[in-house]
């Protein structure tokens, strides 16, 4: 109830409003820009996390090497920094003025690409700590005997390690993609908030609130929670049936 009954007031407020205005206010040329935005940079950022987070989790927990223990702390760094101090942070470093922006030959900062790294920045931790207890409880058991087995370390990697990793995994990929689809104070200064390019969706919902536009907003509001929900749903989903597949992988 909590949970819910916050939740159940935008979508309840929103089906308050007329037809005409919903979809005036949802199917505007500005708000389909936000939500193509916020959608695509959520879910893209969401993909690399899943590849860095499982490659830095391998490193963490595979290997044994001087400043190990310092680079796991850091890892949770986006956790504690205020999201304010994280988007002035990157905006500072890919603006044209900063150190990296003036060695790339491509604006990053106040372009979709800022907005995803910042995304990208704020989500990994969720992928490295979900993977990287499951895969140290794991051990090395599988892998070796599938070695002796005589399988390639390519075969073990997709065969072995993988699926069984897979809905772990899955969980910090939805876990980062719920995070970067609501994120607003690390992406509002990298971005640039030039609407129809640049704005992503909560900020419309801020501006609509500034402007008294409730109704609008809640109505932007209620289209980010449906397509958040039916994403998070389908990948439980997923996570669900590859538990059950690993289970009974490991009965027979």
């Amino acid at each position: 109830m909590f949970v819910l009954i916050p939740l159940s007031t935008v979508l309840l407020t929103a089906w308050t409003l007329s037809p005409d205005r919903f979809w005036a206010a949802v199917g505007s040329p500005r708000a389909v820009a936000s939500y193509r935005l916020s959608f695509g940079a959520s879910l893209a950022a969401a993909l690399a996390n899943t590849v860095l987070g499982v490659l830095f989790a391998w490193v963490l927990v595979r290997y044994r090497f001087p400043g190990r223990r310092a680079l796991d702390a850091l890892v949770d760094l986006p956790f504690a920094l205020p999201t304010a101090v994280s988007g002035i942070a990157l905006t500072a470093i890919y603006a044209p003025t900063g150190p990296v922006g003036r060695i790339m030959r491509f604006p990053i900062a106040f372009t979709p690409l800022g907005v995803t790294i910042a995304l990208v920045f704020i989500g990994l931790p969720f992928v490295v700590r979900a993977v990287a207890p499951v895969l140290a409880e794991m051990g090395t058991s599988a892998e070796e005997a599938s070695a002796v087995l005589g399988a390639t370390r390519w075969q073990t990697v997709t065969r072995v390690t993988l699926p069984m990793l897979f809905p772990a995994i899955l969980t910090g990929t939805a876990l980062a993609f719920a995070r970067a689809l609501g994120e607003y104070g690390s992406v509002v200064f990298i971005a640039g908030n030039m609407p129809m390019r640049t704005e992503i969706a909560p900020l419309l919902i801020m501006t609509k609130l500034d402007e008294y536009d409730y109704a609008g907003a809640t109505a932007v509001a209620s289209v980010l929670l449906v397509g958040s929900l039916a994403v998070l749903l389908i990948l439980n989903r997923l996570q669900a049936l590859a538990g059950a597949r690993a289970g009974m992988r490991a009965a027979a």
